[in-house]
């Protein structure tokens, strides 16, 4: 089950998209709808983010796939499995642009217990999907 999705189609090259993604700082700017990253988006790190959805929050996650200029992967969740999300970045060339995927999957025993608690998500991934693309193209 795929409950948040986004796809953009991006008039710049992977990697500047991939430079956007993979920084921090850039993308705790407030036009994400992140409000801070704790770490580095580096491969096999841990970092804290906090959300606009629940700014009061924050979610730890790990960098779990880390394919430059192609995918990367984030992990969350709680212990023992019970509940887990992968938020998933897939960008793919398309001609002199990039076209830049973006979804989240959950799973665990808990999942249908804890995902009638989550709030709908997809203003959120409109919002960063937009910003990189903004962002990326020079736009923002």
């Amino acid at each position: 089950m795929t409950p948040y999705h986004v796809t953009r189609d991006i008039a710049a090259a992977p990697g500047k998209v991939w430079s956007i993604l993979t920084n921090a700082e850039k993308l705790s700017d407030g036009t994400f709808s992140i409000i801070k990253i704790d770490g580095q988006i580096a491969p096999g790190q841990s970092f804290k983010l906090w959300s606009e959805v629940d700014p009061n929050r924050s979610f730890p996650i790990k960098v779990a796939v880390f394919d430059p200029e192609k995918r990367m992967e984030w992990h969350g969740g709680m212990p023992l499995g019970l509940f887990l999300g992968n938020r998933q970045f897939i960008l793919t060339a398309a001609g002199s642009g990039t076209r830049f995927q973006m979804q989240e999957t959950y799973t665990g025993p808990l999942k249908g217990l804890i995902t009638r608690f989550i709030p709908d998500l997809q203003p959120s991934y409109e919002k960063f999907a937009d910003a990189l693309k903004a962002a990326a193209e020079g736009t923002a």
